[in-house]
């Protein structure tokens, strides 16, 4: 993948060109940013830039294996899950699910870690980066490099390691094999061993200006700059919303039919309705519903500032803006801190494996109380 295919991030390609060429390189780097900002991306250009790929010139034999991101040189990890049936024994590494990995990032370098989960049929459980991963992780970078030049290992997503296999990549970073590059990319530094932050070199990542989302949409998805001004402007900086705004099939629809049932079923006190919703949204899987539940967070926070009468202030689609109409004056001072933080406790309570019919069912129940508040 080539610099040029990035969306925007201009500042952040130049700095990561500079360090080739004045070769200093870190052994170990982590992009770190938002969602949607273009981080994996990033680290997929770095990586084949590295290893020789360039707009012009390249080597015929490189290019096309760097097309596919399949360099004998270039190594991934990312977090994978135990297949249902998989003996207990049986050691898993990201390399059994390579077929999947390649064929997403054949399709883009732009996915969620939601998507991902779903391309390797995760169900209700929670990928990461098994310990395993250590002793692969550790063969692989200590054979010679086949080009002669740099190794270069793209980890996706370090915060979800296991601990053995943090110890180990510690071990790696602490005394890295020659000619090789690790770089990270991560959503959550904070959970990272601090022993592990303090021996890369952390870069920021911002949030894509809405002027090159919208060159983007105008020139990959054939939008007019009308629609893609809007479109961008939803996205607020992040691709992966503005790419979900257009499929019209997205669970985002989904979602907001959730949400505008059961803020009916509050107002008009619908327990019946609501235990039947809550055995609805149960049957969803764990990571779906923490989803649906930042969705709801997102709406209530675009419903509260409708009080304010400033659309510079509102990024709804047309679909939620026509529910906010009537229903915003319900969100106000009297009850949206306690709406949010209600949010927090289900999501928190739904990670730790809490039963997922009750507590969306007192979650709907306190719903009510909430709704009537602010009326």
């Amino acid at each position: 993948m080539k610099f040029s295919e990035v969306i925007g991030q201009q500042d952040t390609k130049q700095r990561l060109m500079r360090m080739v060429a004045d070769e200093k390189v870190p052994h170990a780097m982590m992009l770190c940013g938002p969602a949607g900002c273009g981080k994996l991306a990033l680290a997929f250009a770095m990586a084949s830039y590295l290893l020789g790929e360039r707009e012009e010139g390249t080597n015929a034999n490189v290019s096309a294996m760097l097309a596919k991101l399949q360099h004998p040189d270039l190594h991934f990890v990312y977090p994978v899950i135990r297949p249902a049936g998989t003996p207990s024994d049986r050691k898993i590494t990201s390399e059994d699910f390579i077929r999947q990995w390649q064929e997403m990032i054949g399709e883009t370098a732009y996915f969620s870690f939601e998507e991902w989960l779903e391309k390797i049929d995760a169900a209700n459980q929670q990928a990461q980066i098994f310990a395993a991963e250590g002793d692969r992780l550790t063969h692989k970078l200590s054979l010679k490099s086949s080009q002669g030049g740099y190794k270069v290992c793209v980890m996706w997503l370090p915060e979800r390691m296991h601990t053995t296999f943090a110890n180990k990549i510690l071990k790696l970073l602490e005394e890295p094999p020659t000619m090789t590059v690790f770089i990270m990319v991560s959503e959550e530094p904070h959970l990272l061993l601090e022993t592990i932050r303090s021996r890369v070199q952390r870069i920021d990542v911002k949030r894509i200006d809405d002027a090159d989302i919208e060159t983007a949409l105008v020139q990959q998805r054939g939008l007019d700059a009308e629609t893609a001004h809007r479109v961008g402007r939803i996205a607020n900086g992040n691709w992966l919303k503005a790419c979900e705004y257009l499929d019209a099939s997205n669970e985002n629809h989904q979602f907001l039919d959730m949400f505008i049932m059961l803020m009916r079923m509050a107002y008009a006190r619908n327990t019946k309705g609501m235990k039947k919703w809550s055995e609805t949204v149960a049957a969803f899987g764990r990571e779906k519903q923490r989803r649906m539940l930042k969705y709801f967070s997102a709406q209530f926070r675009e419903n509260f500032m409708s009080n304010f009468q400033n659309k510079e202030l509102i990024y709804q689609t047309q679909e939620e803006e026509t529910f906010s109409v009537k229903f915003g004056r319900f969100i106000n001072e009297a009850n949206i801190v306690e709406i949010q933080e209600l949010i927090d406790r289900t999501i928190r309570a739904i990670g730790q494996n809490a039963n997922a019919k009750i507590e969306f069912f007192d979650y709907a129940l306190n719903m009510i109380v909430l709704i009537r508040r602010g009326c």
